[in-house]
């Protein structure tokens, strides 16, 4: 009899547990470790797949498992964009223009229900108006209103714009196994999580795992893989380690389109969620800000403690 998910996996889900960043000392450390991870990942998983949201942290994920994939004689995985219809442009050109140099599988999940509606944020819809699917979805939130707001920020559209979206593509296409660029520095609600971490729970989501390869980076260290690593090994000629203080100081002949590096991230945002729920930091390249004075994410709007448990167990990323 074929075994069924998740007996054909062979995994230690407490991987991690207890530690910190502190344990991978260097970049090299990091690097390996995330290497380590993602062959395994690789090897046990029947159908893997990688969240990219074009930021760094899930580029740095893509990045890893592309260089391991080579390196197994084996095709990188597909790659899934949740649109929540709030992204920046930039964002979005990005993710189609890279995921087009790279020749990745690009997947592109999205709540089909809130599709082709021609709303803009803020609008406001009548749950009678919501699919079966999409309702029950607001029930399991305790959600009583008649009319729902669309919003990625808030604790509903988070969950429907996002979770659900993500839950609908897993299911759609079988996935067992989800890369996702989390670390343990980012916020209080991760700093418990594991390298495998299972969602088995059936009847609140597809079952598969989530794939941890980074959690012992941080913001520091991401920068340091891109500068390093990453735009190296994509830009012809760009020196290794040079890490640029501003769109003036690339080598010459390369302009910020060359690089696979966001451009909001030259304009000082540092972490990168809706348009309207996102703000700079600084007016300088988010690595070239003080990283260790504030929060990567403190112009995230959603990004609030008290929901990031609840969204969690939600499945959120």
């Amino acid at each position: 009899m074929a075994l069924t998910f998740p007996d054909y996996l062979s995994l230690d889900y407490t991987e991690g547990r207890d530690q910190t960043a502190a344990a991978y000392p260097t970049l090299e450390d990091k690097l390996e470790k995330a290497a380590m991870v993602t062959k395994t990942a690789l090897e046990q998983y029947e159908r893997p797949a990688i969240m990219w949201t074009g930021g760094k942290d899930s580029t740095v994920v893509l990045y890893v498992v592309r260089e391991v994939a080579a390196d197994m004689g084996i095709e990188v995985p597909p790659v899934v964009f949740i649109d929540h219809f709030e992204h920046f442009d930039e964002t979005e050109q990005f993710v189609y223009d890279w995921a087009d140099r790279w020749n990745l599988d690009l997947i592109v999940a999205r709540n089909e229900d809130f599709a082709g509606r021609g709303m803009a944020p803020g609008d406001e819809i009548p749950v009678a108006d919501l699919s079966e699917h999409t309702q029950k979805e607001l029930a399991r939130l305790g959600y009583e209103k008649d009319t729902l707001v669309l919003d990625a920020d808030t604790f509903e559209g988070n969950h429907l714009l996002k979770t659900v979206a993500l839950n609908d593509v897993i299911e759609e296409y079988g996935f067992d196994g989800i890369f996702s660029g989390v670390r343990w520095d980012e916020q209080d609600a991760r700093a418990d999580e594991t390298f495998f971490s299972p969602r088995h729970e059936s009847e609140k989501y597809p079952p598969h795992d989530r794939v941890h390869s980074i959690l012992q980076f941080a913001e520091a260290d991401i920068w340091g893989a891109f500068w390093n690593y990453i735009v190296p090994d994509s830009v012809p000629d760009f020196p290794v380690g040079h890490v640029p203080e501003s769109t003036a100081d690339l080598p010459e002949g390369v302009e910020p389109a060359d690089l696979p590096v966001s451009p909001k991230y030259f304009e000082g945002y540092r972490s990168l969620g809706t348009e309207s729920g996102s703000a700079k930091t600084d007016d300088r390249p988010a690595w070239v800000q003080d990283l260790a004075a504030s929060k990567e994410r403190a112009g995230r709007a959603q990004d609030k403690e008290d929901l990031m448990g609840r969204l969690r167990d939600l499945g959120y990323m």
